[in-house]
């Protein structure tokens, strides 16, 4: 390693959150993040849903009880938990501090309640992106498409994508995924740009002294 990797590496990580309506995208853009940028980590969440087609414990979500939710969120050990359908979700504290301590960016595909919960414990880490559909009609045919839902959870998911959506104003950016090859363009380039933010980079200083001496 470089005098100047090593001090590049002097850096706290970055939290990026990706929230949007049921269907607008947030989870294909996350995993394509994820394949693209080896440098970024899914926050991976806990939840008391049931497992979805293809989904795994551990990988896309811890899967537990009520009562051991109720437990994490009894002793502090969540950052930030939401009741959504019935189901409850939270990110663990622990994971999320110790990747950042340590320089590592990640990546969180949460909703609008967990990001303002994680802007009040964590501001300056914190960047914000919302995902808006195209149409509302757009919106209802990828949740169809998918056929992981039923008519009545499709239906519930539509009625309240609007108030979802009302809480786009209070995102750092905002998205309009209409093409995802161009929306995911548009996601690495807010990554890129936040990354290299003066105040992300607190090496320049050490840096600039042995520069200029």
């Amino acid at each position: 390693m470089s005098d100047l990797d090593e001090l590049k590496s002097q850096r706290r990580g970055v939290m990026f959150v990706l929230s949007s309506p049921s269907g607008a995208g947030k989870t294909t853009m996350t995993r394509r993040l994820l394949a693209q940028d080896p440098a970024i980590a899914m926050s991976v969440s806990v939840t008391t849903r049931q497992p979805r087609p293809g989904e795994r414990d551990g990988e896309d979500y811890y899967f537990i009880t009520k009562d051991r939710f109720a437990e994490l969120e009894a002793d502090g050990q969540l950052l930030e938990h939401a009741r959504v359908f019935d189901n409850y979700y939270g990110t663990p504290r622990g994971p999320v501090e110790e990747a950042l301590s340590q320089g590592k960016d990640i990546v969180f595909d949460i909703d609008w309640q967990g990001a303002q919960q994680l802007a009040e414990a964590s501001a300056d880490d914190l960047v914000k992106i919302f995902i808006l559909p195209p149409n509302m009609r757009e919106l209802e045919q990828r949740l169809r498409t998918r056929a992981q839902d039923s008519d009545e959870v499709i239906a519930k998911r539509m009625s309240k994508s609007e108030a979802e959506i009302s809480h786009w104003a209070e995102y750092d950016y905002v998205l309009v995924n209409e093409n995802i090859d161009r929306a995911m363009g548009e996601l690495l380039s807010i990554v890129t740009a936040e990354r290299m933010r003066r105040k992300r980079q607190p090496w320049l200083s050490a840096f600039v002294k042995r520069l200029v001496r």
